[in-house]
Order: C-alpha cells, then structure tokens, then sequence
C-alpha cells in the first residue's frame, strides 16, 4: 500500500532534501550521498520509496525529478522556507502586528529565512544598530522606512553621505510634523543633498521601523496591542534586502517627495 505522499515527502528528512537537492538538476548517487553525509545501504530504501511514488527516477547510477517531483518541490520549498523564517523566534512573530505587511509580501516572508532576534537593553531601544550601521556604510543605498529617529541619527546620515551611500527614507505624517517643530534646521540640510531622497507618507504606520542595506534587514516591529518593547529582528537571508526594498516601493507609492519647506 502506497504511503501518503505528505508522509513520503515530510516524514523523513532523507527523503525531503533529497527532493530539494535535486530541485536544480539530475544528481549522481556519489555526490547525494556526500552531501548528505550518509551510506548507500542507508539512503537506498528511501530512494526505493521516492521512486515508487513517482517523485523521482534513476538514469544509471543519478537520480533526477519527475514531473509530479518537480510540481511537488517547487510547492513545498516556499513553505519549507516560511517555516525557516518563523521558527527563529515563533513567540516573536505571533504576537507582533504584521499588517503592515501587504499580501503578497506576506506570502513571500518565507525570502527573509535567516532571521535573528535581538534583545536591546531597556535604555538602548531607541538606539541605532551598530551592526546594521557599519553593513550600511558599506552598501551603494540604504532604504529606511520610519515613525522615529534614533538620537545621532544626523551623525549615522553624515557618515553615510561620506561613503557615497544613497539613502530613501519615507517618514509617517507625525513624525514629519515633529521633524518640522523640532528639526527644521536638519530638514532643510537633508533635502538639499543629492545623496538623499527623503518622503513623507500620507498616514501613520504600525511599526516603528524597517531599515534595509545591501545585505540585510532590519525590523522594529509593535506588538499587536500596539506596545513595544526591546525585542528587534535582523534579516539576512540572500533575498531580504529585496523583499525590504519592495516593501519600501509599496509605502513609496502613497509617498509624497520632501524637496523644499
């Protein structure tokens, strides 16, 4: 009797990243066995079940997708890789507001997967993050979407300016208010650099930042009744600058350029 093939696919890890192994293309037994860092005697019988499921087929001593295989990989792996994402720090994610998050960025969270929590102490939340900056200085942009600004923040942009970064920043309506009350001075300096673009959005946002270099990403998120507290998030995964930067186009789009006061 024929297993079900979510058994055959998730309830053994030998056969599951066989399956992804040979997502990119045919594999001889050597280097499957190398890379997994098992025996033939071992990995054959889970090979056996993946063949007689129709998920793979053997072409002398390789192995390669079948047809239904590749269908099943290419449905499984954005899964498999939203798991990665949200088992860094499951308590995190379940008690944060996401709804910032449009939709089909949502479905794609699984691009962020190398993810690391930050515990910040108490008087230091408001701080920058020194990790993120000295990435940053070596990026060609930096994209910043925010409700506050981090005490030396004129000093972290100078720097940034120094090393012909590019930096976008979308700011929410009331810290734009503040801004103008309280920084007028560093506003006008701001707008007239031609390394820096800087909006204003046409609301208030429900985080308190996402900031985005060439390498990474870096999340401040509320939690879902709107507190915060000293918990940040940093993402590194090979995709989540990009993933960053289309959710800056997304607030970008409702933007409105800060080019003179």
């Amino acid at each position: 009797m024929k297993k079900p093939l979510l058994d055959v696919i998730f309830a053994s890890e030998k056969r599951k990243n066989v399956l992804l192994m040979l997502q990119d293309g045919s594999k001889k037994m050597q280097l499957i066995l190398e890379k997994l860092n098992t025996t033939r005697q071992s990995l054959l019988p889970q090979i056996r079940i993946l063949e007689e499921h129709h998920l793979v087929t053997q072409l002398d001593d390789s192995y390669k997708l079948t047809t239904i295989g590749e269908l099943m990989v290419d449905e499984m792996k954005p899964l498999l890789d939203t798991v990665k994402t949200f088992n860094m720090d499951i308590d995190y994610w379940g008690t944060r507001d996401l709804s910032f998050i449009p939709p089909y960025l949502f479905k794609r969270i699984g691009e962020l997967k190398e993810c690391k929590s930050i515990d910040v102490p108490p008087h230091e939340i408001f701080s920058e993050n020194k990790q993120f900056t000295e990435k940053a200085k070596k990026s060609k942009s930096v994209f910043v979407i925010s409700s506050y600004a981090f005490p030396n923040f004129e000093k972290t942009i100078h720097e940034l300016i120094a090393n012909n970064v590019s930096i976008s920043i979308v700011i929410s309506k009331d810290f734009c208010d503040k801004l103008l009350r309280e920084h007028i001075v560093t506003i006008k300096k701001l707008i007239i650099s031609p390394n820096i673009k800087l909006y204003t959005y046409a609301d208030n946002f429900d985080f308190l930042q996402v900031s985005i270099n060439d390498y990474s990403m870096l999340l401040e998120l509320l939690k879902e009744n709107g507190d915060y507290d000293n918990k940040k998030v940093t993402c590194s995964g090979e995709n989540a600058p990009q993933w960053g930067k289309e959710l800056f186009e997304y607030y970008l789009k409702d933007s409105t350029p800060i080019t003179e006061l």
